[in-house]
C-alpha cells in the first residue's frame, strides 16, 4: 500500500485534495455517483467523520468504495464516537483495505447535530490519537504493547486553523502534534491570503513546512450570505469584507464564487511554506472538480504517473 499523497509531497509536487461526505444511502453506487468526478483530478479525497455529528454512511466503507475504484481516500478519524479500542481496530482496518492516509480530528460537538443526545466519547483527543497511530506504524504495537504484524502503514494526518498571528503568537499547537508524528496538516477554510501569508512566514520561522507538509483549506463560496454566514458560524473562518462585497456585486454569485476560488488557488500556490490545497464544501464535489481542472495543477504536471 503506497500512498500516492504521500509520494507527490516527497516529490517536491503541490498536491490538490478534496472532500466528500458519505451518503445517507446503503449503496456503493451513491458514493462513486458522488466523488466520481474527482476521479484522476484530484490526489486524494477526504472522507468526512460525522461531520455536523449526523450519521450517515460508515466513513470506513465510504473510504473502501472510493480506494476500490481507484480514487486515493484521505480517511478522517473523529475521537468523538470511538474510545482507544475501537479507534485501534479501525486503524488497523483502514490499511487492511487500502486505505493509506488518515486525518487526526476532534469532531463537531454532538449538540450542534440531530442525535443532540449522543454521549460523546473522547477517549483521547486528536493528539492521542496521533500517537497512537505513529506509534501502531513505526513500532508495530498496540498502545497495550501487544505486537501488531503486519502493521499498518499509513500516512497520519492533523487539522491546524490558520489565523492572524500576533505578537505572541505560539506555534506549539502545530509542533507538538508533529512531535506526537503528524506528517501532514489540512487545515479549516482561509479566505485571507495576506493574513495567511504573515502566518506561515511564522510557522516557517518555526521550521514547521521543513517537518511536515502544510495544505491549506479552499473552497467556494456560494454567495454573499454564505459567507457571512461563514464569518458568524465557523471559528477561525474569516472571508473578508472586499470579497463579500465582490459576490454581492455579481450577476452570478455562485459563478463569481468559484472564480474566487481559483484565483485563491493559484495564489496559495506561491507562498512559501505551503505544500498543497485542500478544497471542501458541502455536496460540492463536482464544482471543485472543475475547479482543479481549470487550475491545471495536477494535469498540468509531467512525469508523475
Amino acid at each position: 500500500m503506497i500512498s500516492r499523497l504521500k509520494t507527490m509531497l516527497e516529490g517536491g509536487h503541490f498536491v490538490v485534495t478534496a472532500e466528500t461526505s458519505p451518503p445517507d444511502a446503503a449503496d456503493a453506487d451513491a458514493v462513486l455517483a458522488q466523488a466520481g468526478c474527482l476521479k484522476g483530478v484530484v490526489d486524494a479525497v477526504n472522507v468526512t467523520d460525522g461531520a455536523g455529528a449526523r450519521a450517515h454512511m460508515s466513513n470506513l466503507a465510504c473510504a473502501a468504495i472510493l480506494a476500490r475504484d481507484g480514487i486515493e481516500p484521505v480517511l478522517q478519524f473523529t475521537t468523538r464516537d470511538r474510545n482507544r479500542l475501537a479507534l485501534q481496530s479501525d486503524l488497523i482496518g483502514t490499511a487492511a483495505l487500502g486505505i493509506p492516509n488518515i486525518l487526526c480530528l476532534h469532531g463537531d460537538e454532538v449538540d450542534v447535530g440531530d442525535h443532540p443526545e449522543a454521549a460523546p466519547v473522547h477517549d483521547i483527543d486528536s493528539r492521542a490519537l496521533i500517537t497512537t497511530a505513529r506509534r501502531m506504524r513505526d513500532e508495530g504495537c498496540f498502545e497495550s504493547g501487544r505486537i501488531i504484524d503486519p502493521p499498518p502503514k499509513l500516512f497520519i494526518g492533523a487539522a491546524d486553523m490558520p489565523r492572524e498571528p500576533g505578537p505572541n503568537f505560539d506555534p506549539s499547537g502545530v509542533t507538538t502534534k508533529i512531535d506526537a508524528g503528524a506528517d501532514f496538516f489540512q487545515t479549516q477554510f482561509v479566505f485571507d491570503v495576506n493574513a495567511l501569508k504573515r502566518y506561515m512566514a511564522r510557522l516557517c520561522d518555526a521550521g514547521v513546512p521543513e517537518r511536515a507538509n502544510y495544505i491549506v483549506g479552499l473552497g467556494p463560496l456560494a454567495s454573499a450570505k454564505s459567507a457571512r454566514w461563514m464569518n458568524d458560524n465557523l471559528f477561525g473562518v474569516h472571508v473578508p469584507e472586499p470579497m463579500i462585497e465582490r459576490l454581492e456585486g455579481a450577476r452570478d454569485e455562485k459563478a463569481e464564487g468559484r472564480e474566487i476560488c481559483l484565483e485563491l488557488l493559484q495564489k496559495v500556490t506561491e507562498i512559501k511554506g505551503i505544500h498543497g490545497a485542500h478544497l471542501m464544501g458541502p455536496r460540492q464535489e463536482q464544482t471543485i472538480a472543475e475547479i482543479v481542472a481549470s487550475s491545471g495543477i495536477v494535469s498540468g504536471r509531467s512525469g508523475t504517473g
